[in-house]
């Protein structure tokens, strides 16, 4: 079965074509970060804009890349949420539109299970039963994995991500936006043992994160640095990142190493942006090695939004049978645990 991709989430326009026989035959994306940078963040209705310019132009680069015509996919998978309404309803519209021109299947796929079976794509799969930590900008996710759309949330933020807790971290010290990266970058110039930063609600048991607090350490911190001109010494802000970046991977290894635990699973898996932070993935090889359990992730260009993690979980949700009605769905808010399982 050939199956088209389309994300249309947020602020990345992703396309790819997944074979259930060959694997992932073509990918593209286009990122909108240059556009965005300008005003500090996402706006929803410029997203939504570029979305309906660069979806179609994708859609036709996949194809030739993929050396197939429309005419030769077999179905089209689309994410129906969780994300920005409007981004969501071009993707959503467009896949929906193709499949009913092509006299095709359609089917609408949550975005978080998208970055959860991302990591199915490399040469080295889990295996299920597993525990997944799903991490990006807008959601920080503990989740048991029994099989694709057996989910069970063991714990998750209860206020900021962790993805846009390093977004607003770096615009604490006047870095540009998507933060996260340059905090990443900042912080392997930075000397860690300067400061030390809380590990916030790893004092107390449960599987829940909490970022806002560190958040406002941060500031406190960056503020009693500044000169009389408000500026941070350079060396300075390196620090500050250092301290930040390993309070937050520290809070997620300790929570990870907690689910494990409290599971009996040995296996972990990592998904959305943050999972291709290179300080989280040392230090979560570290505790996996010491806890006799195994860690996998995608590749970084598969961390991210893209079209791939849409066309596989389609796929395997076609496979089972299921496809989507002709209602165009699109869902901001859409909780994992109340996908249906494939069988």
């Amino acid at each position: 079965m050939r199956v088209l991709g389309i994300e249309t989430s947020c602020d990345e326009t992703g396309v790819a074509i997944y074979d259930s026989e060959q694997g992932l035959l073509a990918d593209a994306l286009y990122s909108q970060v240059a556009m965005h940078t300008e005003y500090g963040g996402v706006v929803p209705e410029l997203a939504s804009r570029d979305h309906v310019r660069k979806l179609l132009p994708l859609i036709r680069e996949v194809l030739s890349t993929a050396n197939l015509t429309l005419a030769d996919l077999d179905a089209v998978a689309y994410t129906a949420g969780p994300g920005l309404i409007g981004a969501l309803m071009v993707g959503a519209s467009t896949g929906r539109a193709l499949a009913l021109g092509l006299g095709i299947p359609a089917i609408a796929v949550h975005h978080m299970e998208g970055h959860l079976l991302a990591p199915m794509l490399e040469e080295r799969p889990p295996a299920f039963p597993f525990v997944a930590l799903l991490v990006s900008g807008g959601h920080t996710q503990l989740v048991r994995v029994d099989a694709i759309g057996e989910y069970q949330l063991l714990g998750e933020s209860l206020d900021d991500a962790a993805g846009e807790a390093f977004d607003k971290a770096a615009k604490m010290l006047g870095l540009e936006y998507p933060g996260g990266p340059l905090i990443a970058r900042l912080a392997e110039q930075g000397d860690r043992s300067r400061f030390r930063f809380p590990r916030p609600m790893t004092d107390r048991p449960g599987l829940d994160f909490s970022f806002s607090g560190l958040k406002t350490f941060t500031l406190n911190t960056a503020d009693s640095c500044r000169d009389a001109a408000g500026k941070i010494d350079p060396q300075t802000m390196a620090d500050i990142a250092a301290a930040f970046e390993d309070a937050v991977v520290d809070t997620l290894a300790i929570k990870c190493r907690r689910a494990l635990r409290e599971t009996g699973l040995k296996q972990l898996i990592i998904a959305g942006g943050v999972s291709a932070n290179r300080r989280l993935r040392a230090r979560l090889e570290e505790m996996v090695a010491a806890e006799k359990s195994h860690l996998y992730y995608a590749r970084p260009a598969f961390c991210t939004d893209n079209g791939a993690m849409i066309a596989y979980a389609g796929c395997q949700r076609l496979l089972a049978g299921q496809q989507s009605d002709l209602t165009i769905l699109a869902r901001p808010r859409w909780p994992m645990e109340a996908l249906p399982p494939l069988s």
